[in-house]
């Protein structure tokens, strides 16, 4: 259920905190929970703490291929020893051997009880595997370099995390090492937030959508796939429709029967005459603002039939970046994610930026031979809105401030990934 938030003057220029505070307030955590297997479960969100019900690793195992002994019988290598059984990965066999005996163990094999030490095969004058002798084959075999202490090439059981250690927590997006981990505590199935199911159509009279040459003043539609490929992105059920014309009692229909958490339009929020968003939302209690950030300044919000509505710019860039703004916030906070950190970069080139309003930049990112974080504009007209390309060859964004005008070379910056 959406919650409308308290109203600021609605005459009044936002600065990006405030209109995003204010699009905040008309969404609230899902406290829904689904299970859904491991296998699938790429991309969700967690939404309860994970423990481990075992220790990790699970058993003292070998980090090598090569001989499980006492440390204190190879001490004083080179010595030769007795090799009196064998261990596979696997394997539940737990050989004894008495002082002046090894055990063979291959890598991820548990230790042997009698075992403190593993010698790996490089240090010792055997050679086992497909191009040397079977398992069992050698009676003794001489330890040519002593380990450098008690417990060489072991993995202790428990020593990554242990039984009852909380290894996840609630809001985590299952990425492949998270998927890993929770793997290899058992789990077959994880608790997630279910997806928010999103909205997202273009609206403008002169959108072509078929693909058919385009006439006088006509553009190809972009928008919607952009945004739909960016809230799939960010873990939506991603409910894309084709453009919509310059009709507001279609789309007023259409909206009557979107079954959906949030829907995003884009287009039509300005103040043109045939600004067909617009008229619609306000008539339905919405509002419109202007932030002080370029490009963007448009956005627009109202809640139809208790579903929250967000308007973005039309312009390519401003909607791609407005998306990152205020559109990622809100599906963060459906699904119980935590906000999204900015990163400092260092300007590997220079730029001019508006006085009087934040410029978003979209920027390639890279490491430094010192290790910081580079950017670099994508496009050398930097933040104009229209520039589609500038958004395909960036990879991430910058934020400058209000009161900066020109930024150079070397400046510190304020980044993220796209």
């Amino acid at each position: 259920m959406a919650t409308v938030p308290s109203q600021f003057p609605p005459r009044e220029a936002r600065s990006i905190e405030q209109y995003q505070a204010e699009v905040l307030g008309l969404v609230r955590p899902d406290s829904r929970v689904e299970s859904v297997p491991l296998a699938a479960a790429s991309g969700r969100v967690l939404a309860r703490d994970v423990v481990s019900p075992v220790s990790i690793p699970v058993f003292a195992n070998s980090a090598m291929d090569g001989y499980a002994v006492r440390y204190a019988d190879v001490v004083a290598a080179p010595v030769t020893l007795r090799v009196v059984g064998d261990v596979a990965a696997g394997s539940s066999a737990d050989p004894m051997a008495g002082p002046g005996e090894c055990v063979r163990i291959m890598t991820g094999a548990p230790l042997p009880t009698f075992a403190d030490t593993v010698v790996p095969l490089e240090d010792t004058d055997a050679a086992f595997g497909p191009a040397g002798r079977a398992p069992g084959d050698e009676a003794t075999t001489t330890i040519t370099h002593a380990p450098q202490a008690v417990g060489t090439y072991v993995r202790h059981a428990g020593e990554d995390f242990a039984a009852d250690a909380r290894v996840a927590v609630a809001g985590t997006e299952i990425t492949a090492g998270v998927a890993a981990e929770l793997a290899a505590v058992g789990l077959v199935s994880v608790p997630v937030r279910p997806r928010p199911v999103v909205a997202v159509r273009s609206t403008g009279d002169e959108l072509v959508t078929d693909g058919s040459p385009l006439g006088r003043g006509q553009i190809y539609e972009s928008n919607s796939f952009a945004l739909a490929a960016m809230l799939a992105g960010d873990g939506a059920d991603v409910r894309r429709s084709e453009a919509a014309r310059d009709d507001a009692e279609a789309l007023a229909a259409w909206l009557d029967e979107v079954d959906a958490d949030l829907v995003v339009l884009t287009g039509g929020a300005s103040v043109g005459a045939y600004d067909v968003v617009r008229d619609v939302l306000l008539g339905a209690g919405g509002t419109f603002r202007s932030v002080r950030v370029q490009p963007g300044k448009p956005q627009g919000w109202a809640v139809w039939k208790g579903t929250p509505v967000l308007s973005l710019p039309g312009n390519p860039l401003s909607a791609a970046l407005s998306y990152q703004l205020f559109v990622q916030p809100m599906l963060d906070r459906l699904l119980g994610r935590p906000a999204r950190e900015w990163l400092t970069a260092v300007a590997g080139a220079a730029w001019t930026s508006p006085a009087g309003r934040r410029q978003l930049v979209p920027v390639r990112l890279s490491t430094g031979a010192d290790g910081r974080l580079i950017a670099v504009p994508a496009h050398r007209r930097g933040s104009a809105s229209h520039l589609v390309s500038s958004l395909a060859e960036a990879d991430g964004y910058c934020s400058v401030g209000e009161d900066v005008t020109a930024v150079a070379a070397g400046d510190l910056v304020a980044a993220r990934w796209l």
